[in-house]
């Protein structure tokens, strides 16, 4: 009794520490880039990563960042992006799911095995070809290349939906039927209320990485005029060095939004990405 006392002991320890050694890792990296962002370049140079700055009332890095780096143009482009490809993205991820879960018909099968095996080619061994069509289409320096390319749904947003459709009863369909209501009235007004929860989901999820694509954006829209809040950071990297303490101060600027999102909506994503594991 006191062996598996003590053998319980020693994997409590044991997760404890795991967990303890995880969170380090997680936030000495942002400690570090906060406390860079407080420093002069002199400074920076001269002191430890995580040694304390002269003064946390320095906030001439978050102005030369926000200002020199035109980061409320980034903050608009990006915004303009954001809710554009979300829009595309959920219409496109719940229709397919509403299809591929309501419906039977030939090839089904073959268009899930598809999806599987497109989320499995590398993207950037296709970017020569997309990178041609976006220029044929005339797209090329427009933040709606960007958009189009975002716009496109992925399989864990379908499937996603489609663990949620799973928890909503044919007989709402039946009934919508019976009331005269054709299939897109049944995707209107009876699916897409139900699906909420999906939803809000997919948008943090697919909106937290629009937010954070560098190469995108960079790729397609090298225009200074269109840069996003990723691209804008990247104006203080120049051949005879590289303003670290600028970087890190428009990094802090650039997490700001994303972390209150997070903190605000961090209920839904939890219950969102659970709830439909599991049917009963």
């Amino acid at each position: 009794m006191m062996r598996n006392d003590y053998k319980g002991k020693i994997v409590t320890a044991f997760v404890y520490l795991s967990l303890i050694i995880a969170s380090l890792i997680a936030v000495v990296p942002i400690v570090v880039v906060v406390l860079a962002s407080f420093k002069t370049s002199s400074e920076l140079g001269t002191t430890g990563v995580l040694e304390l700055p002269k003064s946390f009332m320095n906030f001439e890095n978050y102005k030369i960042a926000f200002v020199d780096g035109k980061m409320l143009l980034g903050f608009r482009n990006t915004i303009i992006i954001l809710v554009l490809s979300l829009a595309a993205t959920v219409l496109t991820g719940t229709m397919t799911a509403y299809v591929l879960h309501r419906f039977k018909f030939k090839g089904k099968d073959l268009i899930c095995n598809l999806f599987l095996i497109a989320s499995l080619i590398p993207s950037i061994t296709m970017q020569m070809s997309v990178f041609q069509i976006i220029v044929k289409l005339n797209l090329f320096n427009t933040l709606f290349s960007t958009v189009i390319l975002y716009a496109g749904t992925d399989i864990i947003s379908i499937y996603i939906f489609l663990q949620f459709m799973d928890n909503i009863p044919l007989s709402l369909d039946e009934a919508a039927i019976m009331d005269g209501a054709g299939h897109i009235k049944i995707f209107t007004t009876v699916i897409l209320p139900l699906l909420k929860p999906a939803i809000v989901t997919v948008v943090i999820l697919k909106g937290v990485v629009f937010y954070n694509e560098f190469y995108t954006p960079y790729l397609y829209m090298p225009k200074t005029e269109l840069a996003v809040i990723s691209t804008a950071l990247f104006r203080f990297k120049g051949p005879y060095g590289t303003k670290w303490e600028v970087i890190c101060a428009g990094v802090i600027i650039t997490l700001l939004p994303a972390l209150i999102m997070f903190l605000v909506m961090q209920k839904k994503i939890y219950s969102g990405l659970t709830s439909g594991a599991v049917k009963e």
